[in-house]
């Protein structure tokens, strides 16, 4: 319990005792009336002045006014006669049992996003002058050599330069297993080094790093309300006004009904059922809960390893019907390894060697591979002229040759005869001064979680999987096989990515939602255009990270199936409160304007309901087993 809590606790039990202590009391007239208020104003002066401070601000309608105006009515009721001290006190004690529960909830969702918060680190290890220094983290540049002590958070992304270790990563992908790393290996910062001393060369600023944005992430998560919120927001603004006015007409409808027909008015009992009517009115319940469950759901998909950017995402995840996947680096592990060179006119070093060169700017994992195989440094200063061309390849000057590496698209827009490769793979085409020289095989293996994702996500209730990508027809065919997909295109470009996701968003129904999933820097755009981008967190670019609406930091294609699990949990917890707090407020209201409910039944209604959707909302918290 936070400091302020265990006050309002205190502040609690005291009224408590004073009122029981009071019951029994044989105390009289305006004696009684001093007693009752020691504890009433115990416990009930916040909410007083905060009732007073929003009339000042004209800011009336909330329900620390409606609890005002309750408890004061139920007072002066009291004091004519018509009613008792303890249904006021009592009513005002009930309520901060409500807000202390309610304060208590929300603090448990708090610590459950703060412990993902703790990964921000407070410094790096520099050398410097012979001495490790500590320094801010904003303040290292790229390229700088950190050391990473046992028990020290990793500050900033980079790569190994010396030393081995294991890394716990719960904080950034939920999983509790060790990571073990080793010079050469990329490091994730927030994750905690464990046992070795690692000397890491950091790769990008603190503020472009994994654990900057991840914070960034979950900060402005609950800026994104979804539709239920807003809807409470207009809720609360119209239904408390409405509820005054109502309990105003009772008050005074009732009775001039009664002189009308020549009965006594019995103004204390209509303004009782007035005063009750308010108190079975306040919307504490959908006020509070609602938002709490969606919070509370952030934090624990965050738990996970699921970062969600906000309630919206996490409500429109509920109804998602078709899931489509980027293949290479979101179903497939996105390392590539070259399995042969055929049809060479070189020596196949040879043709490696203008390859590597060729593709030595290049990020993309074919790229990558490409360099691997030939297994010797790239000399950057042989290499000019290179253009980029976007799904097909690459064309540049290596040694004074004019060097073009790609797909047939390619080979077709430069007018090249080029040769079809019999094995199933990615075929990168190499071309010398306009001469076909042959054709590199290059293959990528399936992530071992992908089939058991599609199978997960058919399971959960989505209705269609389409696996999107760039590469050739047969490629495609044979990992959607694999894969167990409903649908796959191939040979996309960027571009074409999106008209694909375009015309599957216009077979979707009202309510039902398409997620896209992808890693590269050319799924940004679908990840925009998508009505839910995911994006890998771990392996994927910063521009699909900052596109996508929700991030998975462990690259583990199993927890989409997850995320949408989890988001269908929270929204069902959503409306279970939805329609009890307003069932139940309907019926009390009900019972309360025909006279027939006491102030303790009111008190059920308002702070009972409440406590009832708070206990509710924190079952959103626990998805591990989801």
């Amino acid at each position: 319990m936070t400091k302020n809590q265990k006050k309002n606790l205190i502040r609690i039990i005291i009224a408590a005792v004073l009122l029981v202590a009071l019951h029994f009391a044989p105390v009289d007239g305006w004696l009684r009336f001093g007693c009752y208020m020691v504890p009433y104003l115990v416990v009930g002066y916040d909410i007083l002045k905060k009732a007073g401070k929003g009339i000042l601000k004209r800011q009336v309608f909330d329900e620390n006014f409606l609890m005002a105006l309750a408890t004061v009515g139920a007072i002066i009721v009291a004091i004519t006669g018509r009613g008792d001290y303890t249904e006021a006190v009592a009513v005002m004690l009930f309520y901060q049992i409500g807000e202390l529960f309610q304060s208590y909830a929300v603090g448990k969702s708090r610590r459950n996003i703060s412990a993902l918060m703790d990964i921000r680190p407070d410094y790096a290890n520099v050398e410097i002058d012979g001495k490790l220094e500590q320094v801010d983290p904003d303040e290292v540049e790229i390229g700088t050599v950190i050391t990473v002590q046992p028990g020290e958070k990793i500050p900033i992304d980079g790569v190994v330069a010396e030393g081995e270790s294991f890394l716990d990563t719960a904080a950034l992908t939920g999983e509790s297993v060790p990571v073990a790393v080793r010079a050469g290996d990329p490091v994730t910062s927030g994750a905690i080094n464990q046992n070795g001393v690692l000397r890491v060369t950091t790769t990008k600023k603190f503020g472009e790093s994994t654990v900057s944005k991840i914070l960034e992430l979950m900060e402005n998560a609950s800026s994104r309300k979804s539709r239920s919120e807003n809807f409470i927001s207009k809720f609360a603004k119209y239904y408390t006004p409405a509820v005054c006015i109502g309990a105003v007409l009772l008050a005074v409808a009732g009775p001039l009904v009664r002189l009308a027909l020549g009965v006594s008015p019995m103004w204390g009992d209509w303004i009782y059922r007035a005063l009750t009517f308010l108190v079975i009115s306040c919307p504490c319940a959908l006020v509070v809960s609602i938002p709490l469950s969606f919070f509370a759901g952030i934090g624990g998909a965050g738990h996970e390893g699921i970062l969600i950017k906000g309630s919206n995402y996490l409500e429109a995840l509920a109804d998602t019907s078709c899931v489509v996947f980027d293949k290479t680096g979101t179903m497939t592990k996105g390392v590539f390894e070259v399995q042969g060179v055929h049809h060479s006119e070189l020596e196949d070093e040879e043709l490696l060697y203008y390859a590597a060169h060729a593709e030595c700017a290049s990020s993309h994992p074919i790229a990558k591979s490409l360099r691997d195989a030939y297994g010797k440094d790239v000399d950057r200063t042989k290499v000019s002229e290179i253009e980029e061309i976007g799904g097909n390849g690459v064309i540049a000057i290596v040694d004074g040759h004019r060097v073009a590496c790609g797909n047939e698209k390619l080979m077709k827009s430069l007018g090249v005869l080029h040769r079809e490769c019999s094995h199933v793979g990615t075929v990168v085409h190499v071309v010398l001064d306009d001469k076909y020289m042959g054709h590199i095989l290059i293959a990528d293996m399936i992530k071992d979680d992908a089939r058991e994702a599609v199978r997960q996500l058919t399971a959960c209730g989505v209705k269609m999987t389409v696996m999107l990508t760039g590469d050739s027809e047969k490629v495609a065919e044979k990992v959607a096989g694999e894969l167990s997909v409903d649908a796959y295109h191939a040979k996309l470009l960027p571009g074409d990515k999106v008209d694909k996701v375009e015309e599957l968003l216009a077979k979707q129904k009202d309510k039902e939602k398409l997620v896209f999933v992808g890693d590269g820097i050319n799924d940004a755009p679908v990840l925009s255009r998508a009505d839910i981008g995911i994006a890998m967190g771990a392996m994927g670019s910063d521009a699909a990270i900052e596109a996508a609406d929700v991030v998975l930091m462990d690259d583990n294609p199993v927890k989409i199936a997850k995320a949408i699990r989890i988001a269908k949990h929270c929204i069902r917890i959503v409306y279970e409160n939805i329609w009890f707090a307003i069932g139940v407020k309907l019926l009390c209201l009900a019972l309360g304007a025909l006279g027939i409910a006491s102030m303790w039944l009111a008190i059920f209604a308002d702070v009972g309901v409440m406590v009832i959707a708070v206990l509710n909302a924190i079952r959103t918290l626990f998805v591990k087993k989801i």
